[in-house]
């Protein structure tokens, strides 16, 4: 018996409609199946939902129902309890998705069989520094990003930058962001940031709009420790995987290092990146 956590798209009915045929399935073969508790009433299981703190432990494997933001969330949920995740693809073209609806059950039957490989992601960790320069103890973890950008209605920001202690340069930007490999293709890539195979270790950092002639990525070790304050009199908005986390004040900031979690992505065969920049791109042959 193996035990099953659904997340479910909930703006997508399709979603909730597979994950009530996928519950009565397992169930039926014998395995448990849990859900967060909002994903659980909205598919009419409230039997079934869990308090999303006591979600990710003791799962065998997390099953996301939707797209790359849902992938994002069951990451951010079972990342820390090391729990597999198969994602199924019910947005358009997804870079994280491995599984297309029409191949669920063969996906899940082979996952039950071993028939599958784990493609661990690098995650960054995100920890808030106070104006004393001390550090939250618990980092919120990334599959993306982190984006310290000016407040909606402000204009750029100071934000200063030191890498493993020391001082490397002030911006003055609209923002900047820290990405992982497999964020490269997010907002970053729209930034014109580097995009990098998902699979390498390495923070990006790209500047957003940048008033000041150096305005080119890095791309660092990852266990570079990038610190960035917020400098100036204007304050920065935190965005961790595209979710606001925090308002900064000035003298307060960020530090962003590789994280010692890993996302852990259940493929059922080689991925082939370049296929999928290809197809997302409309790339041709010549």
């Amino acid at each position: 018996m193996a035990s099953f956590g659904l997340l479910l798209h909930h703006e997508r009915p399709e979603a909730a409609g597979l994950a009530v045929e996928v519950t009565s399935r397992l169930e039926a073969e014998g395995h448990r199946v849990c859900l967060p508790r909002t994903d659980a009433v909205g598919a009419g299981l409230a039997d079934r939902g869990v308090d999303e703190g006591r979600f990710g432990p003791d799962l065998d494997v997390a099953v996301s129902l939707g797209g790359d933001g849902s992938m994002l969330r069951a990451v951010h949920l079972v990342a820390a309890a090391g729990v597999p995740i198969i994602g199924v693809n019910l947005g358009q073209l997804g870079y994280l998705t491995e599984v297309e609806p029409a191949g669920l059950w063969d996906a899940l039957d082979r996952f039950l069989r071993g028939q599958h490989s784990i493609e661990a992601r690098m995650l960054l960790a995100v920890s808030r520094v106070d104006a004393r320069g001390g550090t939250d103890p618990g980092p919120l973890l990334a599959l993306n990003d982190a984006v310290l950008e000016k407040t909606p209605l402000g204009h750029t920001v100071r934000l200063d930058v030191s890498l493993d202690d020391r001082p490397f340069t002030p911006y003055a930007a609209d923002g900047l962001i820290v990405a992982t490999p497999t964020g490269s293709t997010a907002y970053n890539l729209s930034a014109r940031g580097p995009i990098v195979a998902p699979t390498h270790r390495a923070l990006l950092l790209t500047p957003v709009s940048p008033h000041m002639l150096f305005d080119r990525s890095l791309v660092l070790e990852p266990d570079t420790r990038l610190r960035i304050t917020v400098g100036g009199h204007r304050p920065a908005s935190l965005a961790v995987d595209g979710r606001i986390a925090a308002e900064l004040a000035p003298g307060e900031g960020i530090e962003c290092t590789a994280s010692d979690h890993l996302a852990r992505l259940v493929t059922f065969g080689p991925r082939d990146f370049p296929h999928i920049l290809k197809a997302k791109f409309g790339l041709n042959d010549r």
